[in-house]
């Protein structure tokens, strides 16, 4: 067993008794059902903090990818109580949502996002400046969710282009009067001034100095791209003096979003340093043309599309640094949804060698649930194998676990788990799917978790 935090590595047996880890020892222990894991890891379950598929479909693979939390923090649910309710005694895995402030806009605006819809089409309720008298009402939906159980406030910055700075200060004032975090895609993309990623990390590092509430930036890699070490050492920096940031990133080299938000607003292939065959559907694999770029990003109805944008080298140069962890952004359409977790270890550990084991689960269990602990009180439990701790597991073989999904097929489960556990329950029996459990339980953010 290997448990990140007290860098514990060594043969153990593990006692599961009402959800917990009740016993963990160097004899024998008796149980109802003895699970034999000789020549395999047992580790804490993994912990995504950026999963937008929340569907069975996705909970499905996820958990063969050996993740155990999977949460929509990166811009939040657009109703969290309604996203709770919809969940309870349904999901695979645990779950839980910020609130969104890109919804809370649009609502505000007049034009409300539809149910499950978390990005908001390009239009006056993205690209407006708000009235102090909007940022108010803003505000107050913010709170609104926060009371529901949001677990912090998630911020799209590039899919509402129209928040000013100070807007985007206010929101973060929200936060911080509750001390809970900010979890945020950055305002934009490229090297071109004004309007750079290192400006955007500078944005969004201000606003937590200035109000003083925890910050994570979401997928390092994909905003900053070439200069995503520049990025990181910002983050280096602001942490040196004392400032609660946080990042992470995705070991693929396409991102994906939503052809018709204002990610494609004009000049977007100067900022990107692409043109429009770099975009690609992925069910179909078509790479778009001019034409038909126009005719998609014009269309009311949401298409996603793959932006091959970034290089290996950089992606390989972010996954090993300290400071990042694995969060998978992930949705159908995508191989980050199903092969995240497995793609880390099966390359970055075992074929580059660039990451030890432990590395690689402190990255996707420890860091993710200390960053965590500031949103709610039951992330103290999660992402360690200790006494006490919630029996969130996966068993998996070190030698054959892999990820299979591509660009072509990113459904493809991916290999190597063995057991997961989610609650003391077992989902994964064997390498099959437990039929008919659903363990997963809700996160709560403070206003809910008592």
């Amino acid at each position: 067993m290997v448990d990140p935090e007290t860098s514990l590595d060594a043969v153990r047996n593990v006692g599961i008794r009402g959800g917990k880890i009740v016993r963990i020892s160097a004899t024998p222990l008796s149980g109802r059902r003895v699970i034999h894991a000789a020549g395999l890891v047992v580790a804490p379950g993994f912990i995504d903090l950026h999963q937008h598929g929340q569907e069975l479909e996705s909970q499905r693979v996820k958990a063969f990818d050996g993740v155990t939390t999977a949460l929509e923090m990166e811009i939040g649910a657009a109703d969290v109580a309604e996203f709770l309710n919809s969940k309870q005694g349904h999901s695979l895995i645990h779950y839980g949502t910020t609130a969104s402030h890109a919804a809370a806009r649009s609502l505000i605006f007049g034009a409300p996002l539809a149910n499950g819809t978390i990005l908001p089409k390009s239009g006056p309720a993205t690209d407006t400046p708000a009235t102090p008298e909007q940022i108010e009402r803003i505000q107050k939906r913010l709170r609104d969710e926060l009371d529901a159980g949001a677990l912090g406030i998630g911020m799209g910055i590039q899919y509402t282009p129209g928040a000013t700075r100070l807007e985007v200060i206010d929101m973060f004032r929200v936060a911080a009067e509750r001390k809970l975090p900010v979890y945020t895609h950055l305002r934009s993309n490229g090297r071109i001034e004004p309007g750079s990623a290192v400006e955007s990390v500078e944005e969004v590092i201000g606003a937590a100095a200035i109000t003083g509430a925890p910050l994570h930036i979401v997928h390092i890699n994909s905003t900053c791209l070439r200069d995503s070490l520049e990025c990181i050492s910002l983050i280096e920096g602001a942490r040196a003096h004392g400032l609660d940031v946080t990042t992470e990133a995705y070991p693929y080299i396409a991102g994906m979003t939503a052809i018709n938000s204002a990610v494609f607003n004009p000049g977007w292939r100067e900022k990107l340093g692409i043109d429009y065959d770099n975009l690609v559907i992925p069910d179909t694999g078509e790479h778009l043309t001019k034409e038909r770029f126009e005719e998609l990003h014009n269309s009311s109805k949401q298409q996603w599309i793959l932006i091959f944008a970034n290089t290996q080298e950089t992606v390989d140069a972010v996954i090993p640094n300290p400071l990042i962890m694995i969060a998978s952004d992930g949705a159908v359409g995508h191989p980050r949804n199903a092969g995240t977790y497995s793609r880390v270890l099966a390359q970055y550990v075992r074929e580059k060698k660039t990451l030890t084991l432990m590395e690689a689960l402190r990255k996707m269990t420890l860091m993710p649930a200390q960053m965590l602990e500031r949103s709610t009180p039951a992330a103290h439990q999660k992402g360690r194998l200790q006494e006490g701790a919630d029996a969130d597991i996966v068993v998996f073989d070190p030698q054959t676990i892999a990820d299979r999904s591509t660009f072509q097929k990113p459904m493809e489960q991916s290999v190597g788990v063995h057991y997961e556990m989610v609650g003391g329950t077992l989902l994964i029996d064997e390498g099959k799917l437990v039929p008919d459990v659903f363990p997963g339980r809700a996160l709560l953010g403070p206003a809910k978790a008592h």
